[in-house]
């Protein structure tokens, strides 16, 4: 048995992180689209093991949909709706759940094996083991978020559905960060010789990620559906309806001040991407795969800007909204793998 690698380096292991990577993904993806189809709180109880089983009979069908119908969404929103239309909700959140128990299962039970088979790289046991408690954590954020919107609102609470994001795209970002740790092994020199980059990246990436929160809290209070002109809003450059009562009122529970900061900070970011590219390409500092990573960088920013403002001016269809949340999870992972290859000149 060897012992555990000393140089950093293991392919299997980057390969494997890569791969959960991917299925963290799709569960972005997936988890927005139970958002979109209002199926989050179809499934009104948490239960992390019996709960992998779908109802398997009429009789459990009828029970599932009787607790749902103590909702004040179903009250609210759906009252009348068939059983049968209860199920297309259901699937999705219940999908959504199973993917994240996947999630968890694609990641711990190799990371178990890699550290049995001593072929796990020694500096990275700690942040793996980070990883796989942020993955638990991210399963009880998910239930306080679903639980937000079974008593007194018929929808989960933004903030909450923000922390879940937040969370996911975290899970997300360090996923590509250690793969690429695993891949390269240790630094063999400074990232002094890339200047300005090491900082810079990071910034752009925490404005990516700050504006991923945003879209969140955008998304949770369905300010996609009010103001749908561009690039003004209802006509106005700064809405007339921006303030509440409060600070935090204004900032994570009004439509239109969710909308417009979403979009005030977009433009921030395309620029700074733009600039990214543009900089990139010119610059000596940075060569190969950083100078690919930053024109990426560029061209994905200014795509997934024009993919929200379309998204916005048709009304939030399905298909857009999907693709503008990729799109965003798209970016965050470039600007991830930029922030990480700037640091290894």
């Amino acid at each position: 048995m060897t012992s555990f690698l000393k140089d950093g380096r293991s392919r299997p292991v980057a390969i494997w992180l890569a791969g959960v990577t991917l299925l963290v993904f799709a569960m972005i993806v997936v988890g927005g689209t139970t958002r979109l189809t209002g199926s989050g709180l179809s499934i009104t109880e948490w239960k992390p093991i019996s709960g992998v089983l779908p109802p398997l009979s009429h009789a459990e069908w009828l029970k599932d949909f009787a607790l749902y119908q103590a909702t004040p969404q179903y009250r609210e929103v759906n009252a009348g709706m068939t059983l049968g239309q209860f199920q297309s909700i259901f699937w999705w959140e219940w999908g959504h759940r199973l993917l994240g128990r996947l999630v968890g299962a694609a990641f711990a039970i190799p990371f178990i094996g890699f550290l049995l088979m001593r072929d796990m790289p020694a500096r990275l046991i700690w942040r793996c083991s980070i990883l796989l408690a942020l993955g638990a954590l991210q399963g009880l954020v998910g239930w306080w978020m679903v639980e937000s919107g079974l008593e007194n609102r018929v929808s989960v609470a933004p903030e909450r559905l923000a922390t879940h994001l937040g969370l996911a795209l975290i899970l997300y970002g360090a996923l590509i960060w250690t793969a690429m740790e695993a891949w390269s092994g240790q630094a063999r020199a400074h990232a002094a010789r890339n200047g300005a980059w090491p900082a810079f990246s990071l910034v752009f990436l925490g404005m990516v990620f700050l504006q991923c929160l945003l879209g969140a809290l955008a998304a949770g209070n369905q300010a996609g559906l009010i103001d749908n002109d561009w690039p003004l809003m209802n006509g106005d450059v700064f809405p007339a309806d921006y303030a509440k009562a409060s600070l935090w009122a204004t900032l994570a529970h009004s439509q239109a001040a969710t909308q417009f900061n979403h979009r005030m900070l977009a433009y921030a970011v395309v620029i700074a991407a733009v600039g990214v590219a543009g900089t990139g390409l010119n610059s000596q500092l940075l060569m190969g795969q950083s100078r690919g990573l930053a024109l990426a960088v560029g061209i994905v920013a200014v795509f997934q800007a024009l993919l929200g403002v379309v998204t916005l001016m048709t009304h939030v269809p399905l298909p857009l909204a999907l693709g503008h949340q990729a799109g965003a999870a798209i970016l965050l992972g470039l600007a991830t793998a930029l922030a990480w290859r700037v640091r290894r000149p």
